[in-house]
């Protein structure tokens, strides 16, 4: 749809397929599974992980991604680019991972998993490296640390929150 417009219109059209990013201002019950297991984890509560965990996901820091897209739009390229870290963790490890650092005593439950949830999400990006020179450059470890920095600070505001289902609840305003 973007390149009919752009050859409809002759305008610059740029297309960057966004994988799973996270950071700090993140919303603590938007439904993403880094949110979720910090704020879980933090308040020593389950870490819930749908199906047995083995799913796959990769994660990158939101300044990675804005660095990304600062290079799409104002480079020359013009196809679809993936950005996204390629670090690929299953979504169990991610859970002890995230316990870890928070020194959690949540402990971590399986429910059912949903049907529609793909068993891998790692972009490929080298198209990325090649057009645009750009590729993530904050660890994965180092982007946790300032996003539980963050919700630490939001916790303590606002008392409990319950990230995601039927109980949800968010800070106030």
């Amino acid at each position: 749809m973007m390149y009919s417009y752009r050859n409809q219109n002759g305008v610059d059209v740029r297309v960057a397929r966004i994988f799973n990013t996270f950071g700090p201002r993140m919303h603590p019950n938007d439904g993403r599974v880094v949110s979720n297991f910090i704020i879980q984890a933090l308040q020593n509560k389950n870490m819930t992980i749908y199906g047995q965990g083995a799913q796959t996901r990769s994660f990158q820091y939101v300044s990675d991604l804005v660095e990304g897209l600062y290079a799409l739009m104002n480079g020359s390229y013009d196809m679809p680019v993936n950005l996204g870290n390629p670090d690929e963790y299953s979504v169990r490890d991610f859970a002890k991972y995230i316990k870890n650092m928070t020194s959690s005593k949540s402990q971590i439950v399986f429910l059912e998993k949903s049907q529609d949830d793909p068993s891998q999400r790692r972009p490929d990006i080298t198209t990325a490296k090649t057009q645009l020179n750009w590729q993530p450059k904050v660890t994965v470890e180092q982007g946790l640390k300032q996003t539980i920095a963050y919700f630490s600070r939001v916790l303590e505001e606002a008392g409990e929150i319950i990230p995601t289902g039927p109980g949800a609840a968010k800070p106030e305003a």
